[in-house]
């Protein structure tokens, strides 16, 4: 019972829209403005750096938050693992927006965060060096 109540708050903290809200709050669809992404680049775009700043810590927080619950709870590997993959998916494929999201880098990067912290840090590492 506990981990299927787990997986469907993943699905829905997942779901969040936070960068359609974050534009919503300005009077901006990001949908229709810039590159028409939820995301915390296209909000930082077209609404303001703070709000992207925001988006993207929110969007962290909806994969680390359900991962890092999953862990607390002692649940198996496998239950963690769906865990994970539903806070993603829901960032993908969020209910309230009728199943059209952003792209789930920061939501997969807060699942690493919590399941791999330093695999997590070797891989912005590498980003910011390609970056770079």
């Amino acid at each position: 019972m506990t981990a299927g109540l787990v997986i469907v708050f993943a699905y829905l903290l997942g779901s969040v829209p936070t960068g359609f809200l974050m534009g919503y709050f300005s009077g901006v669809d990001v949908r229709r403005a810039g590159s028409g992404n939820v995301g915390a680049t296209n909000v930082a775009r077209v609404v303001g750096k703070t709000q992207g700043l925001i988006t993207l810590l929110v969007d962290v927080a909806k994969g680390f938050i359900p991962a890092i619950l999953a862990v607390g709870l002692d649940l198996d590997d496998g239950v963690t693992s769906l865990v994970a993959l539903a806070a993603f998916l829901g960032h993908l494929y969020p209910v309230f927006l009728r199943f059209r999201g952003g792209k789930g880098v920061a939501t997969a990067l807060g699942v690493f965060l919590a399941l791999a912290p330093w695999g997590a840090v070797a891989m912005v590492g590498v980003f910011g060096v390609v970056a770079a």
